[in-house]
Order: structure tokens, then C-alpha cells, then sequence
């Protein structure tokens, strides 16, 4: 075994940006230092906002797999009824959106290393599974019988006491075991002394340089009142009230300012602050949410196809809509002209009709060309055969505007309400070429 110098750990803090030089933080940086070149389970303990994350790197980075890949998974933020798949795969039509089959997270990282953070929150099925895993290195794809192997180290993170969850029975103690193989307990704020100072400047200063703005100082009173306030977000919280600090304040700040601060937290000034430790369990929450979005999912789906049907039949419809009022004219005329067939009196019936169009009225080039004879025998026609379809009754009113106006083709297309370019469309696809030998 190699040994860990304070250069080494110096060198760990400054790559991985970790402020501090405290004795506990300090040991659990060369805990992991000393274990990553040893191929086994490592479990980190520590308190939200501690910063467990730096030290699966650390360990990945530092061993033989640190050229293979490198995986971090938030188990408490994967619904209950899909972390197994996302751990170890499923194959196509295990589940109902399992439209094909996917590889899970030991799969891909295979010779690598997978961060399991809040492992306290897998289910007891997905804790079967990982043992497996880290027994023997087999697990099975959800909806399959197949085995198949990977070789992954493991390293897991969690802020509860997973020793009391095993004597609850929420937590397997064979797993507990596996993956404590070696414990790191990174500590919280509170213990770190003059940590808070220097983390304290740094966000100071960060903040100025993204800002574009002097940065806060602090004088020894406002450093004492940091330093003696109870941080239960640790890292996290520090840096958020530097923050909102140096959004409103400027020059050096002092330790009554800081007090503001924090009393306005609700805290209660420079006093410990104690925290319920009781913590809410999200399974139902993060399962409800799961299944609105494949609800949504579906809804969407639904709602895509209904739109291009909608599209499909719109498009179909309005190359016909801008003829409907020259429809509506002729089925009129029909109607007169079935009328006129029944009459007696030739002469009267014309009349009638030429009353009803002013077609004495309009010019001679406009006035119909047909003989009382031709509308006689076109009502029959329509009355014989009264059924039609939009097509042969579109194509009717073309044929009766081009003659109308000569075939030219300017003149129909104003008449009918349309653009010469959908004429010669409409003329091309009803074969009517030989009635416009003009424009």
C-alpha cells in the first residue's frame, strides 16, 4: 500500500476544488485516497450538502478504472417502480412503456465505477438485485430470464443511518454489510472550525467575480457568528446566504449585519439551532408524478394523431370550400329549372327565371347561350339524376363559368372567386383544356 503524504491530500483539495483544511475532513480525504487503488465497495456517511459527491470521484479517479466509465445515480430521485429498471435494464414489453429494451446503468458501466447516491432510498426488490450484483457480479434485465455478468465497483452515499433502517427492516443487512465493506464519514460544517471562514470568502469572492462587483468582507465578529451558528445545509446553506449577503450589502460586513441575516432564517441569532431529523419519505409523490407524465405521454400521443387527421381532411375540404357559393347558385338553379320542367308555359318559365338572374340585364357577352330547350333538358337531368357528388358538381360550375366568359381563363377565375393558377388546376384535373382556347 502506498503511502498518502500531505502533499497528496493538498493536491486532492486543490483538483477537486474542496475548501478546508480541518482534521476530519482532512482524514476522509486520505481514507480515500489510501482505498481507491483496492477493488472494493466503499460507503459514504454525511449530511446533506457535506459535499459526498467529491469523494466517489476521488476514489474512481485514484484506481485502476479511471480510464473506464464513471456513472453517479441519485437513487432517491428515479421513482420506485423504475429504479430497477434503470439500475439493470429491461427488455421490450417487460412494462407498459417499455417499447424496447434498454440498458441499465450496470451494463453501460461495466469495468467502470457507479455511484450510488441516497442508496438509502432503493426499494427492497432493488436491494435483492444489487446484492446479487455485488456478490457475484450477475443480475437479470427486468422482464427477462437471461443472466448476465458485469464488473463494477460500487460506491454509495447517504445522509441516514442505515444500521437503524436494517433493525427496521427497511434496509437489508446482507447489503448493509457489502457495500460498508469501508465506511468514509465526511463531517458536517459545524465541525469544521475555520473551514467556515475560508469557504465563506470564497463564495465571497465568487460571487464578486460572476457580478462584476468589489467583494463582501468580513470583519472577527461577523466570522464568530458564522461560525457558531448551527449549519444544517452545511456547504449549501453557507454559500446561499453569502449570496443573498452580497446581493445587498457592500464593504465589510459585521457580525450584527451577519445576525440580520440570520435571524431572518428564522433562526434564533448565534445559537445552535436543533433540527427535527425526522425526514419525509417521497416514494408516493415521485410514483404519482411518474405516472402523470406517462399519462401525458399517451395524451400527446392521442392528441399528434388527431391533428394530422384533422390536417389530412382540412386540406382535402378547403381546396373545395372556395367554390361553395357558386355550388350553393347552381343547386338553386336546379331546383327552378326541375320546377320549370313541370310547367306548361314555356315562355312563362323563362320569364320567371329571367326575372330571378336579371339576365336580360346583363351584358351580352355574360347571357346565357343555351336555348329554353337546353335549360329544359338540363333540368331533367338534374331531377333524373339528383344525387351528385362535390366533384361532379364543382367541374358543372367550372364548365358553366368558362363558357360564360369564352374561355377566358382571367375573366373565370374573377368569377368564380379563385386564383388563375387554381383554375388551370382545376381545369387540368377535370380535362376540361378543349373549353379554354383563350385567355
Amino acid at each position: 500500500m502506498a503511502k498518502i503524504t500531505d502533499n497528496d491530500i493538498r493536491t486532492t483539495l486543490q483538483r477537486y476544488g474542496i475548501i478546508g483544511s480541518a482534521p476530519a475532513l482532512l482524514n476522509a480525504v486520505k481514507r480515500a485516497l489510501i482505498i481507491a487503488p483496492i477493488d472494493i465497495s466503499v460507503l459514504i456517511n454525511g449530511e446533506n450538502g457535506t459535499g459526498k459527491e467529491f469523494f466517489p470521484k476521488i476514489i474512481h479517479d485514484n484506481s485502476p478504472r479511471k480510464h473506464k466509465k464513471y456513472i453517479a445515480v441519485n437513487c432517491g430521485a428515479i421513482p420506485a417502480g423504475t429504479i430497477s429498471s434503470e439500475l439493470f435494464g429491461h427488455e421490450k414489453g417487460s412494462f407498459t412503456s417499455a417499447e424496447k429494451e434498454h440498458a441499465g446503468y450496470f451494463e453501460v458501466a461495466n469495468n467502470g465505477t457507479i455511484f450510488l447516491d441516497e442508496v438509502a432510498d432503493l426499494t427492497l426488490d432493488a436491494q435483492a438485485r444489487l446484492l446479487r450484483v455485488l456478490e457475484s457480479g450477475e443480475y437479470l434485465r427486468v422482464g427477462s430470464s437471461e443472466v448476465r455478468k458485469t464488473n463494477v465497483r460500487v460506491v454509495a452515499a447517504t445522509n441516514k443511518d442505515l444500521l437503524q433502517m436494517v433493525k427496521a427492516g427497511e434496509f437489508r443487512e446482507d447489503l448493509f454489510y457489502r457495500i460498508a465493506a469501508i465506511r468514509i464519514e465526511v463531517p458536517p460544517l459545524r465541525e469544521r472550525g475555520e473551514d467556515i471562514k475560508m469557504l465563506a470568502m470564497k463564495f465571497s469572492y465568487d460571487y464578486a467575480e460572476q457580478h462584476h462587483r468589489p467583494p463582501l468582507m468580513f470583519d472577527e465578529s461577523a466570522y464568530r457568528q458564522l461560525m457558531s451558528f448551527s449549519w444544517s445545509g452545511n456547504v449549501r446553506e453557507l454559500q446561499s446566504l453569502i449570496r443573498e449577503m452580497s446581493s445587498f450589502e457592500s464593504g465589510i460586513v459585521t457580525g450584527e449585519v451577519v445576525k440580520k441575516y440570520l435571524n431572518q432564517k428564522n433562526h434564533s441569532g448565534n445559537l445552535p439551532v436543533v433540527y427535527d431529523k425526522v425526514q419525509h419519505d417521497y416514494t408516493q409523490e415521485r410514483e404519482l408524478i411518474f405516472k402523470l407524465i406517462m399519462q401525458m405521454q399517451s395524451e400527446l400521443k392521442d392528441i399528434k394523431e388527431t391533428i394530422a387527421n384533422a390536417n389530412i381532411a382540412a386540406k382535402h375540404q378547403g381546396s373545395k370550400m372556395h367554390l361553395s357559393s357558386n355550388i350553393n347558385d347552381l343547386q338553386r338553379q336546379s331546383s327552378q329549372l326541375s320546377t320549370a320542367h313541370h310547367s306548361d308555359d314555356d315562355s312563362m318559365v323563362w320569364q320567371n327565371v329571367a326575372e330571378d338572374y336579371d339576365i336580360e340585364d346583363m351584358p351580352r357577352s355574360q347571357q346565357p347561350r343555351h336555348s329554353f330547350s337546353d335549360i329544359k333538358a338540363t333540368a331533367i337531368d338534374v331531377e333524373e339524376d339528383k344525387i351528385k357528388t362535390l366533384e361532379d358538381t364543382e367541374r358543372e360550375v367550372i364548365i358553366s363559368a368558362i363558357e360564360r366568359n369564352h374561355g377566358r381563363r382571367r375573366q373565370t377565375a374573377e368569377e368564380l372567386g379563385i386564383s388563375e393558377r387554381t383554375l388551370y388546376r382545376k381545369i387540368k384535373e377535370y380535362g376540361l383544356e378543349y373549353r379554354n382556347n383563350r385567355k
